[in-house]
């Protein structure tokens, strides 16, 4: 998806919600929520010419700084892998009558603190934030018994991080009131990460003396990111007349 595009896409969301934030809400927006969310990580640019899309996980939190859930601080951390690669390996002085499985796996790894913006209604919230964090790309190998039920001599092959800043939006549906909201997020946002050095499929190349050779590349390493998740809210979703007989603005 084209950055341009996203940007008119995430505006006239919000534009088209202004109308509904108008309306009284029945419940008060949580003081907090977290979520986790299924993730796609799509390569823009120079990125896009060497690599594929990845898929990984993401864990968040958000924080309202006001009641009227309008401004929060939200914080991410997540994964994607973006390539990997398994083969039986023998071992030296033992031969192929004990196996395992060399397991290589290329991931990007993200975090990042930042606002959000938000238009709360009683059943839909539309948001946009932005983030400064960072975003480190890891090529690493480990073995695994032919099974699958173990994990042995974990190792970093080639890593390189770096600054990393990004903006995104979205819209939660809530499918649950009450003092433990629970909605759907739908969602994308940008991660700008500049050039990086990184490894794909196939970039290390095993010799026969057990060295290897690296064949990393050198390119810019921006990409957009899809979710979906569910969140739960903390603090609870109070009613108005709860909300003016206590007479807390919380």
């Amino acid at each position: 998806m084209n950055v341009r595009v996203s940007t008119l896409a995430l505006t006239g969301l919000l534009v088209l919600s202004t109308s509904l934030s108008a309306q009284t809400l029945r419940y008060q927006p949580p003081r907090a929520a977290a979520g986790v969310s299924f993730l796609i990580a799509e390569p823009t640019g120079e990125f896009s010419d060497f690599v594929n899309e990845g898929y990984g996980a993401e864990f968040w939190g958000r924080l309202a700084l006001e009641p009227s859930g309008l401004v929060s601080l939200r914080g991410d951390f997540g994964f994607a892998i973006y390539g990997y690669e398994s083969k039986r390996v023998c071992f030296d002085g033992v031969g192929c009558r004990v196996q395992a499985r060399l397991e290589t796996s290329n991931s990007i790894f993200f975090g990042g603190i930042g606002p959000e913006l938000a238009l709360p209604t009683d059943w839909i919230r539309p948001y946009v934030n932005a983030f400064l964090g960072f975003g480190y790309f890891s090529t690493s190998s480990s073995l695994e018994s032919l099974w699958g039920d173990d994990d042995s001599f974990p190792t970093e092959n080639l890593g390189d991080g770096t600054f990393s800043w990004g903006w995104g939006g979205g819209m939660e549906f809530y499918v649950h009131q009450g003092r433990v909201p629970i909605a759907i997020n739908l969602g994308a946002r940008y991660h700008e990460n500049g050039v990086m050095e990184y490894l794909r499929e196939g970039d290390i190349l095993d010799h026969p003396d057990g060295s290897i050779t690296l064949f990393p590349i050198v390119s810019e390493a921006n990409y957009i990111s899809y979710r979906i998740g569910v969140s739960i809210g903390i603090g609870g979703r109070r009613d108005d007349d709860e909300h003016h007989r206590d007479g807390s603005r919380w």
